[in-house]
């Protein structure tokens, strides 16, 4: 067995189905915890949510920027992915352009005792070669270097429309932007072991789901979740996208239901929101409490969802 099926295999829980936890936001964890939060506090409620709750996931994926003190605490059985990529994009110009972390490397994450390496890309379909293509490129490179450590590699892609803001409007774009992303990355060059992506609609406007109005019918919601999956026979895993704990559990039942081979999830969010608002509303101890008991139910509801419906990734 190769070094990088052994560290793929660490992702992954025994059944072979990846469900992992997620805190390597850095600039969205920031906005949550408030602008007067020091790097320590960071650091330390990333350390509470993984001494806390990995004991009950497969793998964490953290940053190297605040996660290495919350790496060290992890579960002994817990797999660690690390982020590659700097937080955000580029705002000064067209393309939402990925960046790397200065002083880190592929070889630098093997070292201090990573299992994958996450590279984030945001991606429209849409916007002109020159764009896209700068992107492919960025991502071979990467992709090379992984090939060259025996890493896996873990490509999230996060959709957009350089035009258009508004999420109704996005919605009725999404299916095509998300299953057209995953398609462009599937061919072999960009070396890519598990995409991370989101679901192929908005779930707040799929009928029985939608609150107010409905863009999606069931049913047309069903065929793009089953489209997305035959994209590519690459495992994929879903991202939560900051929805709610019991909506993105509903949605995986949906997905499977739709006969989407989803192979698990890197959860953030939708597991520790709101330990994070308890951190910074009332401090360490009562977020110690919320993540010692709806935090771990949040986690352990989502696996059992999990192995209801995900599928184990044949290695």
């Amino acid at each position: 067995m190769s070094k990088r099926i052994e560290r793929l295999k660490k992702i992954c829980n025994q059944q072979g189905i990846i469900s992992a936890l997620a805190i390597d936001q850095r600039g969205a964890l920031k906005r949550m915890l408030g602008d007067d939060i020091t790097p320590q506090q960071i650091s330390e409620f990333k350390t509470l949510v993984s001494q806390i709750l990995t004991p009950y996931a497969s793998s964490i994926l953290l940053d190297p920027e605040f996660g290495w003190s919350a790496a060290t605490a992890r579960d002994n059985e817990s797999g660690l992915m690390m982020a590659y990529e700097k937080t955000g994009y580029d705002k000064t110009t067209v393309g939402r352009f990925p960046d790397l972390i200065d002083d880190i490397s592929v070889l630098r994450l093997k070292e201090k005792g990573a299992d994958a390496v996450k590279l984030l890309l945001y991606v429209d379909v849409d916007e002109p070669d020159c764009i896209n293509d700068r992107k492919k490129a960025f991502v071979e490179r990467i992709a090379s270097e992984c090939k060259a450590e025996e890493m896996p590699l873990f490509l999230e892609i996060l959709t957009y429309d350089a035009n258009i803001e508004d999420e109704k409007a996005f919605a009725k774009l999404k299916p095509r932007k998300v299953i057209e992303a995953m398609r462009s990355y599937a061919d072999p060059k960009y070396g890519v072991d598990v995409f991370k992506v989101e679901v192929p609609v908005n779930m707040k406007y799929v009928e029985g789901y939608a609150k107010d109005e409905v863009l999606y019918s069931q049913a047309e919601a069903a065929a793009y979740f089953a489209e997305q999956s035959a994209v590519s026979p690459l495992p994929f895993i879903f991202l939560s996208a900051g929805v709610s704990a019991e909506l993105f559990q509903q949605t995986l039942v949906f997905a499977k239901q739709a006969g989407s081979h989803y192979n698990g999830v890197l959860c953030g969010r939708a597991t520790w929101a709101d330990g994070a608002k308890i951190y910074k509303a009332q401090g360490k101890a009562a977020s110690i409490e919320w993540l010692k008991t709806q935090g771990m139910q949040n986690i352990q509801e989502l696996d059992e969802v999990l192995q209801q419906n995900a599928t184990p990734i044949s290695f």
